[in-house]
């Protein structure tokens, strides 16, 4: 069993939601794992207390959340001693046009340039338009976005994009990548090693 660290930031909580899925994937793995946000790390936050990290981030008008940034960049040493993935959500993994799917993948190239971070693993996940928790001005720019990218411009509701069955492969595939790694191995169904 490896300590896996699941640390995300999150607009309105999709990525939350994702970090939670992925931890859930990995737990039944047999994993220690643990999601906390980037933005409310302890001050004595320890990264050399896991074995394995993953780092999510969601994309608003083109940018990743700083406190993701800041912790990547922050723990580049340490990321690179371990284990690691990266999982990105977007509005541009949403949909099948090729052109937002490449600026999705575009935004992951200048986050890892910028922090000179090399993940052995990434994904990029459709993510969510939550209406219902935007203000006047971002619905207002959201519905601009999506009538673009998806045609959902109704405000009264909210739309989910994540693919939940891409995300659970993204977590055993990690899990798989991190129990060849270290060693570890996965459970048997009946509770043996």
């Amino acid at each position: 069993m490896s300590s896996i660290l699941v640390c995300y930031g999150t607009g309105e909580g999709q990525t939350a939601t994702v970090a939670d899925r992925i931890v859930d994937v990995l737990a039944d793995r047999g994993h220690d794992a643990t999601a906390l946000d980037a933005a409310d790390l302890p001050p004595a936050f320890d990264l050399e207390a896991f074995d394995a990290v993953l780092v999510g981030a969601s994309i608003h008008v083109g940018k990743h959340q700083p406190a993701v940034r800041e912790f990547v960049s922050a723990n580049r040493d340490a990321l690179a001693a371990r284990p690691t993935g990266f999982f990105q959500l977007s509005l541009s993994s949403a949909v099948t046009d090729e052109a937002r799917r490449a600026d999705a993948a575009g935004y992951v190239d200048a986050f890892l340039e910028e922090t000179g971070w090399r993940p052995d693993r990434i994904a990029r996940f459709g993510g969510a338009l939550r209406y219902s928790k935007y203000g006047f001005l971002k619905r207002v720019v959201m519905k601009r976005i999506a009538r673009e990218a998806t045609g959902d411009t109704d405000a009264s509701r909210d739309y989910e994009y994540t693919d939940w069955h891409e995300v659970e492969a993204f977590a055993a595939d990690f899990a798989a990548f991190v129990e060849g790694r270290l060693g570890a191995r996965s459970p048997e169904p009946d509770g043996r090693r």
